[in-house]
């Protein structure tokens, strides 16, 4: 099975922006040769309230799902989802200075781009 190239960012929620302290809590992998744009996110309010007690989890949880939207290209992804699957990536791991950041971007090679996704999130993320 040949292997294909993907890209992908953390997704890290930086509670204050200033301190440049970051958690992370989710994935987002692009794999153009399989048509692959999705993201995954795990809130472990537990770990997340250690973090930043005065976080506010269903807000976070409503953004995270905004990439998800995106992800899929569908029109709930706003004007953003209805780029081209690179152009939304692009706009998903571009620099933020918000409370969801996302890292660097990263390459790597694959198989199966939701295997890889599932992975990085379990070895980034969980």
């Amino acid at each position: 099975m040949p292997k294909h190239v993907f890209e992908y960012a953390v997704i890290r929620v930086v509670p204050r922006v200033e301190r440049e302290e970051f958690l992370n809590v989710g994935v987002i992998v692009y794999c153009p040769a399989q048509g692959f744009l999705q993201t995954a996110f795990d809130l472990n309010e537990n770990r997340l309230r250690a973090f930043c007690h005065d976080l506010d989890c269903t807000e976070l949880e409503a953004r995270l799902r905004v990439f998800q939207k995106i992800c899929a290209g569908r029109q709930e992804g706003g004007p953003i989802g209805q780029l081209p699957m690179a152009a939304r990536f692009r706009w998903l791991a571009a620099n933020r200075s918000t409370i969801v950041q996302t890292s660097p971007m990263h390459t790597g090679l694959c198989d199966d781009a939701a295997e890889t996704l599932q992975k990085l999130l379990e070895q980034l993320v969980l």
